[in-house]
């Protein structure tokens, strides 16, 4: 490899131990923890209890969002010069992140403001503060995880811990503000962002090469999309996480209006889509020791197409049969969550890029993550619309929509979404146990 494409930043890695994964992982919990408020607490919250616009709220929500997406390249960019610099200054720009992430977060629930145009303001940037943070926070953490390097058994740990981790978050996060309250919950995500910074100083770290390249020249931000291997993967990942948003957006949908379920039903359901997730993560680990990254990948999109296909076949009265499809598709989420992110890292080592650009990398790789919520978003709620479904509606015609939607429209994406992952990543291999 010529001197320029040497690495700055190399890792030895002898092996990941459980307080290894405890350490970098940790962190991930509350950056999920803060994310379902956001999304699911704090609209309603504005809404029903504030008086605030719901048209002009969602305006705002989409913007923030949008502009966060825009970002998240530049963020990415930023983190590759500080890592360029030390990774003292990586972890000083964390604990700043983590800082104006939970003031951000705090102000949103907690006011200072009165009126419904006040607050829409007030929310308008709250919301860019939060996002901002949460986004330079995520990227520069990712970003860590990667330059570690390794195998793909080793890639795959470090991601899994901090992805399982996450998981413990959104299910802390879906029972705390009803249980506890905001202040707890407010509470929770301080203590949680503290504790997480703090073990995350005490992680693994990737190792300078002692003939470290100099930083990736101004315009690198675009160097990601350069890359071949990198577009390709990048296209599975957005065919796939489309697929596995659909679901997510209209679950609560399927669950009132298909199948008639209760709301202790309706919970319950969720908690175990999550819980089994997390639990999953250890299974496929061993998978990808036995197949690699990538035919590990396609099994999980596999399994998530069998469970979608029996789900299209479940009605009014059948909630309980549902429980097992969220265990069976939680498990199938285990490998969206372990294994992409490992692949990446992978890219970006075989690519020389470790310790010049993972920021980037992550930058578009997160970009890419919220297109596909509002892609799902954007695709299933107008067509639902389109073909004549409204909520509520439980007449053969909407429910039979509504499946469509729910069940089958995901398990064509992610049939194409497996082909193109067979087609663009593991027959250029050739070699099974290559990721």
């Amino acid at each position: 490899m010529s001197s320029h494409m040497a690495a700055q930043i190399e890792a030895a890695p002898q092996g990941w131990s459980a307080g290894d994964g405890l350490r970098y992982g940790l962190l991930g919990l509350p950056l999920a923890f803060c994310a379902l408020p956001l999304y699911v607490l704090m609209p309603n919250l504005y809404a029903r209890q504030w008086g605030v616009p719901l048209a002009a709220l969602g305006a705002v929500l989409l913007g923030a969002r949008l502009l966060d997406a825009v970002i998240d390249p530049l963020l990415g960019r930023l983190c590759d010069r500080l890592y360029a610099t030390s990774l003292r200054a990586v972890l000083a720009m964390g604990a700043l992140a983590a800082a104006v992430l939970a003031t951000g977060f705090s102000f949103l629930f907690v006011p200072l403001v009165h009126g419904p145009t006040a607050l829409l303001w007030w929310a308008a940037v709250c919301l860019v503060v939060t996002y901002a943070a949460y986004s330079a926070l995520s990227i520069a953490h990712q970003s860590w995880g990667a330059m570690l390097g390794g195998d793909a058994l080793y890639r795959s740990r470090v991601v899994a811990w901090r992805e399982g981790l996450g998981l413990v978050g959104v299910l802390l996060a879906s029972v705390t503000p009803a249980l506890l309250g905001v202040p707890a919950m407010l509470a929770l995500l301080l203590a949680g962002l503290a504790g997480g910074w703090w073990a995350w100083r005490a992680a693994p770290q990737p190792v300078r090469h002692p003939h470290a390249a100099a930083p990736a020249a101004a315009g690198a931000l675009w160097h990601p999309l350069r890359n071949p291997g990198f577009r390709r993967l990048l296209g599975v990942y957005l065919l796939n996480g489309i697929a596995s948003a659909i679901p997510a957006t209209l679950v609560l949908f399927f669950l009132q209006d298909r199948l008639q379920a209760s709301e202790a039903m309706q919970s319950a359901a969720l908690g175990i889509y999550f819980a089994c997730g997390a639990l999953s993560m250890p299974l496929w680990l061993r998978l990808v020791g036995r197949l690699g990254l990538a035919h590990s990948w396609r099994a999980g999109m596999l399994l998530s197409i069998a469970v979608f296909l029996g789900a299209s076949q479940l009605g009014a009265g059948d909630a309980p049969w549902f429980l097992l499809v969220c265990a069976l598709s939680g498990a199938a989420l285990g490998s969206d969550l372990a294994i992409p992110g490992a692949l990446l890292a992978g890219l970006i080592a075989r690519a020389g890029d470790r310790g010049r650009a993972e920021g980037a990398y992550f930058g578009w790789w997160n970009f890419a993550t919220k297109l596909n919520l509002a892609l799902a978003a954007g695709l299933a709620l107008p067509l639902l619309g389109w073909l004549g479904y409204v909520p509520g509606a439980r007449d053969a015609g909407a429910s039979s929509v509504l499946t469509a939607a729910y069940c089958l429209l995901p398990c064509a994406l992610k049939a194409l979404a497996a082909g193109a992952l067979q087609i663009f990543i593991i027959q250029p291999t050739a070699q099974p146990h290559t990721p």
